[in-house]
């Protein structure tokens, strides 16, 4: 799930409004465990162009135990 999710965010990349909302249905569905390695992921790929967006919603997002 964790690789499908990657691909999605990174085809939607283009638009801050289609990352967001992809974004928000991923952290429903990639596991806890994978929670900070995709965290640290989006940053890494993403940072310059949604850096705020992410900011919020991570900030937002608190991972289920």
């Amino acid at each position: 799930m964790l690789d499908y999710v990657k691909t999605i965010l990174l085809k939607v990349s283009f638009s801050k409004m289609l990352f967001e909302k992809e974004l928000r249905k991923a952290l429903r569905h990639i596991l806890p465990a994978d929670f900070s390695d995709f965290k640290a992921w989006c940053y890494e790929q993403f940072a310059r162009l949604h850096w705020t967006v992410m900011n919020r919603i991570f900030a937002q997002h608190t991972p289920a135990a």
